[in-house]
């Protein structure tokens, strides 16, 4: 029955059974259809035989066409999603102002059709692929839904008729287990040999899947049918276990069982036939490889196994640290190993994980979203293979590839709030992802070795792992992060106390790692790259999800979230702490930058204070757990300084990139901002005085501290002192002065962010946005504040506008701070804890003294770094302040400006700046005293008798008598005791005047003096909280590191004890130093206090601070008052004024040695500078209006004997001579530049729709092509190359810099080149170099020719011949011979250049003769390229001569000796004579009968071209040509210019005109001018053409339009000028650059009479006069009748056939507008619309790097394979072609452009910009783009100016690539 329907045709059989099961009773057509199927589709048939497919097909629609059903199916369509799924690479949108879910997004259709004016929205490129989110009201708000989903046109769609879909219900079910059969038969384990099999298996199901899809595009009925399917239990059931007797479905079952056991899965019925699961288990975890030994193939099977891997980690080197296993940490075990599948769905998830998510099946799964029911099943069943996923992931060799299509799926379905939720109720989601990272990172831990190496119970992540490494677990934890989004989720999270608890160890697993070992004898072999996985591991696994958590922590309802974490950080802290056995030291010389454990508690607490209003300490622990909380983080912010101070430098540079890394703006709100508020809470509750002592202590400058001149310091070297104080004391100030976490608003963060990048540098709005760090949510255009980024932005900045520089560098839209922001709101300390890089901090210093100076504020010398008030502090923190008043600081302070002032080794301005931005922070943030908390054991504190008490102000003016210090024996201290009395001592002025010697009461004073020393007072402290709080941490015993650090490695001098008198005070110290910084002796008078004006304090160097000090010290206190008044008023002693100690005058010489070196310096800045202008406006000044007349060497020197040349090799300057040529450096490049002129002004557009075209056939290049090719029909060939000018596209264009060089000089200078081979910007085996003085491009010399310029003289006067005395005279000249030219060293160099000019060029643009090679074709090219650089100056002048001769666009110009050199070489031909153009221009000649009629006629002569006769003429005449008979010439050519003016212009008359004028003008013909007035002649012209019919019926064809104008003779003299002036101006300039004559400018209206005069057309006497007329401009040397007749009857006479084609060469039109890039639309969305989907012309693919010509528009693949030819790619052939090797492209993908220029391309930047001015290269951020005029308009110039070379500096090779 079955074979016998397969055998029946498709359609037929397909409509019988559907009609068969359309009846009630239907189980005929059931039963029939049924075994139809199992032989259709039998699994045991090749997968690859099409045949069942299309049963399929026929049978599902049921006898239609399936096209016709698809739009059936199609009509029911009901959803109101888009749905669209799209792969990697597609384009995109999102919109944060729509959007809820961060990461929604919608396809371009559904963009354009919303409407997201104003909107903050980027467009991007796909990285994993994605689904539109478009009428998805969990994702985005309604209002951005497009029209077609706004509507929800879904929803009144009629319901499916039952039988529509019948058939699709029967067959469907067979098709996909067919599928699935398929997969489990073709899979095999990949460790077998067999490993890649698996794309076979899914290539050859490749049509089936593609199947499923399109089933899918039909639309929401048919999706309901395939989720009834793949969702329904009870038909997998029936049809996947296989029946009894189908021994190969049997054996397809036992396949799959065996692929879940190898997954390390096992389906729940075996686990319960295997008797009881659990002591199983058990039994298995005791056999030692730990609970998660079942699970995955990662644990060993049996001991030795085990072993085995043991050893080879161990054996594969030292440095290989031993992987660790842990025993499961995991709640439930059964998360990672039971799968039970119920349904199609979840079997076809199974294999697509075990296949390593194919495309397509992903795209089929996704496709089929919108349906909900499926939606919720298949999340639950994603999550239910969540474990087995991650296992495949962590085996899997394309970890990249897989880890995008899985966050492919599952953003789409974590993203909605109401789906993530359900999941999470219901599936466990949020234990089994964490459960799965947990078992994921404990595939790669390793035993910390951070504090105590030996015993340390810790583990942590290796970072080298591949794992890390490779960012495999992003998928999880970007899946993790977005359902931690939703508040709903986050919420349970936080309220499962043993979820946090795991979450903590799995944070903890990341305590730590990464520890770097300072390298202290040679440096590190190897540097690690590992840190780059640390951090982001950090920042992606533990920052993020805290982020992500804390945004749930905002209100007062959350408190005990935050309590919750707290106690849990806590606990976690403690068994870290334990597990590495720390006690209260860190360990020497190690660093770790990962303790996030610490920064979740400072962020958790941060927000308690800040948001919820908790109390503080309710959160801290007891003191001795802040001390130990304290200790790492402070190590790192040592190390950093360690760091800078170049001790780390034998780790290597990737120690630097640590400490870059921890400050980043995307990592310094997850690292060191936590870090410093936790120091800050730390600092707030511990005892200040141990605080800050443990601060120099671990910055190692201890031995600092004393008041003696010379000390011992065990652990640093001499210059690593001196910035590790800059770096201890910085870090005190940033730590009591930063506010970030301390009370703050949002807004002023954000404020205060900005402020700090944008005093660096300015910044464009892109990098500046880049710049701050975000808050946790992904920036969108709201901060959390109130306040806007753009608001804030306007607020403290102001926008420069993108800029161009003469030099062509491309300046970008830049925000630069507002003049009140440097006044008010600079604030250095957060420059300096922002900076990446130290140079930014003196940018930004540069940057504000800057600032000051022009606005006056502060002219004379350096400033310092400005003080800022600060916010006041948050009450939780008010303990910050005590820091600033203890009394360990203030003995600090106070030693250390005793040094200063006394110059000590190693104090600097900076140490000083930062001792007084403390002493002024301690004045500004007083402490309230409470008396009761006063210890009362005061006289038990050693150094309580430094100072009385602990407030800042009475500890000012407390003076200081004796110190007792600690010294080396050999110190000046030492030898004093021994010396006689001081007067002669030459110590003694060490000390200044008052340290005086110690005499008679010696003993008393020892009991007075100071002893300090802050490790024993730290270390007694610490002993004291230790014993309060537990008497068993006191039985510990410690490391005695500290009395070990008091000797001294060697034999150093023995330490003895010295007492040194001091007398002084800080405010006593605070006026000297005054003092010495002004070095006046008394710079403060006593009643100076009474003076200040107290505003003139924010802005000034030291002198400034301190006085700031002094009057804050006065107002506050009384005291303080009388004290400064009383120092001040003290007069120094006379005795031994201070002007006169030793060390004083050195000090005084250096500073002042100091000033002077710095004035010469500037000085010999600024000559340099001025030199260096005067010789950027010589040498390389582009466009400077005299470069004219200075470059036309021999039209400025007239007067010399010889022109001399500076050689700028050898730099002697002499004449160029026959022997020793000099030449002109110049550049050669072919131009298509004129050949790309249209006719009329309107620039083309660039087509956007299809129906847009540009046609090239109107271009100037292509006119003149057909114009050759015509003539080349019909006339000789010889004559015709000599008729037209050729060089439009691909003619070669010379230009110069104007430098010469002697010709030897430049040959051994390009053998210098070609060894050095660092020079990779051009090539020097092609010929090209850089002019050696101005570095300008060039590829090769132009022999300048010895010259008399007396010559000059001689040539320019002009003689009153007649002009027929002249005509004879030309005619002479022409018939000389030319002379060989002797061989020399200048007649070689002339050929080489005419060689380098051929090979400029392409052969095509050089052979348009009928015999390659001839010397007719030679002859064309050579005076062609003199044409091209006349008709090239033109077009840089503006197309016309009206500006004279200063145009800016007139570069210097090598013209003169181009021409030299060209006819030199065109002498070597000379013209038959008897084909002299000049006897046919000139004589009336006897009708000479053409002897050989099949020999072609020559070019009529009114079919030539005159500008290019003349040019040959110049050329091919004896050099040098007078003035006059170049007039001669110009004068005989206008003539025949004006005759074919008139010939063209009565073409264009309807036939009446020309009859009307004709008659008219006949009656002038006998006047007496009438060879100069232009009606004779016209009516002439028209006579001696209308002889033959066929010249002007030809026209009859012409469109009428033309006719349709009536010609007055005004209009018609206009034309006459205008079809005249191309040649007057050439002509002009011609004599311009040979005769050195000045072109005088005027305006435009007079330009045709200017030029007539100029020329000597026109007698002067008549220029002022009224309107000339053109005719009157005419010279006849013969009847003017006569001739005319003469050179119409050669039009006349041609043949018939040659007549009618060729009279379309009469009808010219020499005007050209000029040279225009096409016209491009304002918005670029415009471009990339159209083009980045349309498929290339040459391929019919779609390009991967579309590209646009943006001379011509064509469309092409940038290194596309598909149109390479002869190895050449696309662009490179379309740039010789269109070009002529120069090409301009637009990067449709990138937006930008590039230049092709010969070999080499270079990067030109883009025109366009985004709305603050910025380029977006590769379109990153996909913000909308608008054109930029200037920047056009700066490309289409220098396309036109030739000058890519000259301004764009980075060029590199392409090899044919592009």
């Amino acid at each position: 029955m079955a074979a016998s329907l397969v055998r029946r045709d498709k359609k037929s059989t397909a409509a019988h059974l559907k009609a068969d099961l359309n009846w009630t009773d239907n189980s005929s057509g059931v039963r029939q259809l049924q075994e139809l199927l199992d032989s259709v589709l039998n699994p045991e048939k090749p997968a690859a035989d099409t045949e069942a497919l299309d049963w399929c097909k026929c049978l599902i629609a049921g006898g239609e066409g399936f096209e016709e059903f698809c739009k059936t199916v199609r009509s029911y369509d009901n959803a109101t999603l888009c749905g669209l799924v799209w792969t990697a690479n597609f384009v995109a949108y999102r919109c944060r102002t729509c959007g809820i879910s961060p990461c929604m997004s919608l396809c371009a259709e559904c963009f354009n059709n919303g409407d997201h004016t104003g909107h903050d929205f980027n467009m991007f490129r796909s990285q994993a692929g994605g689904a539109c989110d478009c009428g998805d009201s969990n994702v985005m708000r309604e209002t951005g839904f497009c029209n077609r989903h706004r509507l929800r046109t879904g929803e009144n769609v009629p319901s499916v008729p039952r039988d529509l879909l019948l058939m699709s219900e029967m067959v469907l079910p067979r098709f996909i287990i067919c599928i699935i059969q398929y997969l489990r038969d073709g899979y095999t384990e990949p460790d077998t040999s067999t490993e890649r099999d698996l794309q076979k298996v899914l290539q050859q199901l490749e049509p089936q899947i593609s199947f499923l899809e399109e089933l899918t595009k039909m639309g929401g009925a048919m999706r309901t049918v395939l989720t009834k399917i793949l969702t329904n239990q009870q038909i997998f059931k029936d049809l996947s276990v296989g029946q009894e007797e189908n021994v190969y479905a049997k054996n397809n079952y036992e396949k799959y069982l065996s692929a879940l056991k190898n997954s390390g899965l096992v389906s729940v019925e075996e686990k319960a036939q295997s008797g009881a699961a659990e002591p199983t288990r058990g039994a298995e975890a005791g056999a030692g490889a730990g609970a998660l030994g079942l699970l995955g193939a990662e644990a060993p099977a049996s001991p030795d196994e085990s072993n085995k891997e043991e050893d080879q980690d161990g054996g594969q080197s030292v440095g290989q640290r031993k992987r660790v296993k842990l025993s499961s940490t995991a709640k439930d075990p059964s998360i990672m190993d039971s799968l039970k599948h119920k349904c199609f769905l979840e079997e076809l998830l199974f294999w697509t994980i075990k296949y390593e998510f194919p495309q397509k099946m992903v795209t089929f799964l996704l496709n089929m979203l919108p349906d909900q029911d499926y939606k919720i099943t298949f999340t639950k069943t994603f999550v239910q293979h969540y474990a087995f996923i991650m296992k495949t992931l962590m085996k899997s060799q394309e970890s990249d590839t897989m880890s995008n299509r899985i966050v492919h799926i599952s953003v789409q379905l974590f993203s909605n709030e109401e789906l993530a939720r359900h999941v999470t109720e219901e599936c466990q989601l949020l234990d089994i992802m964490v459960t799965v990272l947990l078992y994921m990172m404990e595939s790669c831990l390793i035993k910390s070795e951070l504090q105590d190496e030996e015993n340390s119970r810790h583990v942590v992540v290796n970072c080298s792992e591949p794992l890390l490494k490779n960012n495999t677990y992003w998928p999880l934890v970007s899946d993790f992060i977005n359902i931690l989004s939703h508040q709903s989720v986050a919420k349970k999270f936080l309220e499962d106390h043993s979820l946090l608890m795991l979450w903590m160890s799995f944070v903890s697993f990341f305590q730590g790692m990464n520890l770097n070992k300072r390298e202290l004898s040679e440096h590190v072999e190897f540097e690690s790259q590992t840190y780059y996985a640390a951090f982001a591991a950090e920042l992606e696994a533990c920052a993020q999800p805290m982020w992500g958590l804390l945004t749930h922590c905002k209100v007062k309802e959350t408190q005990e979230y935050t309590k919750t974490v707290v106690r849990y950080c806590l606990e976690t802290l403690q068994i870290w702490f334990d597990a590495i056995g720390f006690v209260d030291e860190p360990a020497p010389n190690q660093v770790t930058f990962h303790l996030p454990l610490h920064r979740y508690y400072a962020m958790f607490l941060s927000k308690a204070v800040k948001c919820q209003g908790l109390d503080l300490d309710s959160l801290l622990p007891h003191q001795e757990m802040l001390m130990k909380i304290m200790v790492h983080p402070l190590q790192i912010q040592a190390s950093l300084s360690e760091i800078h101070s170049n001790m780390w430098v034998r780790n290597g540079l990737q120690i630097k990139g640590q400490a870059m890394t921890y400050v980043q703006s995307h990592f310094c709100n997850s690292m060191i901002d936590p870090d410093i508020f936790l120091l800050q809470v730390c600092a707030s509750r511990l005892d200040p005085d141990y605080f800050i002592s443990s601060v120099f202590e671990r910055f190692k400058v201890v031995d600092l501290l004393t008041m003696a001149s010379v000390h011992q310091n065990a652990v640093l070297d001499g210059e690593q002192e001196r910035p590790m104080l800059e770096g201890a004391l910085t870090f005190l100030v940033i730590l009591s002065s930063l506010r970030i976490h301390l009370g703050m608003a949002d807004d002023e963060i954000l404020r205060a962010e900005m402020v700090s990048q944008l005093c660096m540098n300015d910044r464009t709005h892109s990098s500046l946005l880049d710049l701050i760090p975000e808050n946790p949510n992904p920036k969108s255009g709201i901060v959390p504040g109130s306040c806007s980024f753009e608001e804030m932005l306007s607020a403290v900045a102001d926008f420069k506008a993108p800029v161009f520089e003469p030099g062509g560098s491309m300046q970008q839209g830049m925000y630069t701070p507002k003049e009140e922001v440097w006044e008010k709101e600079f604030d250095p300390i957060m420059v300096v804890l922002r900076t990446v890089y130290r140079r930014d901090v003196q940018s930004a210093m540069d940057r504000y003294s800057a600032f000051l100076k022009q606005s006056g504020m502060h002219t004379t010398g350096n400033p310092w770094p400005p003080y800022k008030e600060r916010t006041p502090l948050h009450p939780c923190y008010k303990g910050l302040d005590r820091l600033l008043h203890c009394k360990t600081l203030h003995i600090v302070i106070f030693t250390l400006l005793y040094k200063i002032w006394l110059d000590h080794s190693n104090m600097s301005e900076h140490v000083l700046c930062m001792v007084l931005y403390l002493i002024e922070l301690g004045l500004d943030n007083q402490v309230q005293e409470d008396k009761e908390d006063e210890e009362p054991c005061i006289e038990e504190h050693c150094h309580d008798s430094w100072f009385p008490g602990t407030n800042l102000l009475s500890n000012l003016h407390h003076v200081i008598n004796y110190v007792r210090v600690r010294v080396p024996e050999t110190a000046p201290e030492v030898k004093r005791e021994k010396d006689p009395p001081p007067s002669t001592s030459a110590e003694a002025s060490n000390f200044g005047q008052n340290s005086r010697r110690l005499t008679g009461n010696w003993r008393e004073n020892v009991r007075e003096a100071q002893v300090f020393s802050l490790v024993a007072e730290r270390r007694r402290k610490f002993q004291e909280i230790i014993n309060r709080s537990s008497t068993e941490a006191s039985q510990v015993v410690r490391p005695k590191s500290s009395s070990t650090r008091w000797v001294p490695p060697g034999t150093p001098p023995q330490l003895v004890t010295e007492i040194l008198e001091i007398r002084e005070s800080m405010l006593s110290l605070l006026i000297k130093l005054h003092q010495k910084l002004s070095a006046k002796q008394n710079s403060l008078s006593a009643t100076w206090l009474e003076d200040m004006e107290t505003n003139s304090h924010a802005h000034g160097d030291g002198i400034t601070a301190i006085e700031r000090i002094l009057t804050k010290a006065a107002t506050r206190s009384r005291q303080s008052k009388r004290s400064i008044q009383e120092i001040c008023g003290k007069v120094s002693p006379p005795v031994a004024p201070k002007k006169n100690s030793p060390t004083d005058k050195k000090t005084m010489d250096k500073d002042e040695r100091r000033q002077r070196a710095r004035e010469r310096q500037q000085k010999l800045l600024a000559e340099f500078a001025s030199r260096q202008k005067s010789f950027m406006e010589t040498a390389m000044d582009v466009e400077s209006p005299d470069a004219e007349a200075a470059m036309d060497l021999g039209a400025s020197e007239v007067m010399e004997s010889e022109v001399l040349y500076d050689c700028v090799i050898c730099g002697q300057s002499g004449p160029s001579t026959e022997d020793r040529p000099t030449g002109l450096v110049v550049l050669l490049q072919a131009s298509s530049v004129l050949g790309h002129r249209c006719k009329s002004d309107e620039t083309k557009k660039l087509p956007t729709t299809d129906d847009e075209h540009i046609y090239p056939a109107d271009t100037c290049g292509a006119a003149h092509d057909v114009r050759l090719a015509l003539m080349q029909r019909f006339f000789k060939d010889s004559s015709c190359l000599q008729s037209v000018s050729i060089g439009w596209e691909g003619g070669v264009y010379v230009q110069t810099c104007g430098h010469t060089l002697h010709i030897d000089c430049h040959k051994s200078y390009m053998v210098s080149l070609r060894n050095d081979q660092m020079l990779q910007g051009f090539s020097v085996d092609k010929g090209e170099f850089t002019c050696p003085l101005c570095r300008q491009f060039a590829n090769s010399v132009l022999p300048c020719r010895p010259g008399r310029s007396t010559e000059v003289v001689s040539w320019h006067m002009p003689t009153n011949k007649k002009t027929a005395v002249l005509v004879k005279e030309v005619e002479d000249l022409q018939e000389q011979l030319g002379l060989f030219p002797t061989e020399s060293n200048l007649s070689k160099e002339m050929e080489s250049v005419i060689k380098d000019i051929k090979n400029t060029t392409q052969r095509k643009y050089m052979d348009y003769g009928k015999n390659p090679g001839s010397p007719d074709n030679d002859f064309l090219f050579m005076y062609s390229v003199a044409r091209t650089n006349l008709e090239l100056e033109l077009v840089h002048r503006g197309g016309n001569l009206c500006s004279g001769g200063a145009s800016a666009a007139a570069k210097r110009s090598c013209l003169n000796q181009l021409f030299h050199v060209l006819a030199m070489h065109m002498r070597l031909y000379s013209i038959d004579s008897a084909y002299n153009p000049w006897t046919r221009l000139t004589q009336v000649a006897q009708r000479r009968d053409d002897c050989l009629d099949d020999e072609r006629p020559e070019v009529p002569m009114l079919f030539r071209d005159c500008p290019s006769l003349l040019i040959i003429f110049v050329l091919t005449m004896p050099q040098p040509l007078r003035k006059e008979h170049f007039i001669c010439l110009v004068r005989m050519l206008y003539n025949l210019q004006y005759t074919q003016a008139l010939a063209s212009l009565s073409a264009k008359f309807s036939p009446e005109e020309r009859q009307a004028w004709s008659t008219s003008g006949a009656l002038k013909k006998n006047a007496f001018d009438a060879e100069k007035s232009y009606d004779a002649l016209l009516s002439h012209v028209i006579g001696e053409l209308s002889k033959v019919k066929t010249v002007y019926d030809v026209n009859t064809e012409v469109p009428s339009m033309l006719s349709s104008s009536v010609w007055s003779p005004h209009s018609i003299e206009y034309s006459l000028q205008q079809f005249c002036l191309p040649y007057l101006r050439l002509s002009c300039l011609l004599q311009h650059h040979l005769y050195g004559d000045k072109l005088s400018g005027c305006p435009e209206v007079e330009e045709f009479s200017g030029l007539a005069g100029c020329l000597g057309l026109l007698a002067p006497a008549l220029q002022p006069s009224n309107p000339i007329y053109s005719a009157s401009c005419l010279d006849w040397t013969v009847n003017a009748f006569d001739l005319m007749t003469q050179w119409c009857s050669e039009v006349t006479g041609l043949s018939d056939t040659q007549a009618k084609k060729s009279i379309t060469l009469l009808v010219q039109d020499p005007r050209w507008a000029s040279p225009h890039l096409l016209h491009l639309p304002d918005h670029y969305n415009i471009i990339f619309q159209y083009y980045h989907k349309k498929a290339c012309t040459a391929c019919k693919k779609v390009p991967k790097d579309p590209a646009l010509c943006l001379v011509c528009g064509t469309f092409v693949c940038l290194k596309g394979l598909c149109c390479k030819q002869q190895g050449i790619c696309e662009c490179v052939l379309h740039s010789q072609h269109c070009g002529a090797a120069t090409g301009i492209f637009l990067l449709i993908n990138a937006s930008v452009i590039i230049i092709i220029r010969g070999h080499r391309f270079c990067l030109w930047g883009s025109v366009y910009l985004d709305a603050h001015g910025e380029e977006d290269r590769d379109l990153r951020r996909g913000k909308p783009l608008f054109l930029c005029v200037e920047r056009y308009r700066v490309l289409q110039q220098q396309w036109v100016s030739h000058t890519f070379d000259h301004i764009n500096k980075r060029w590199g090779p392409h090899y044919n690539g592009l």
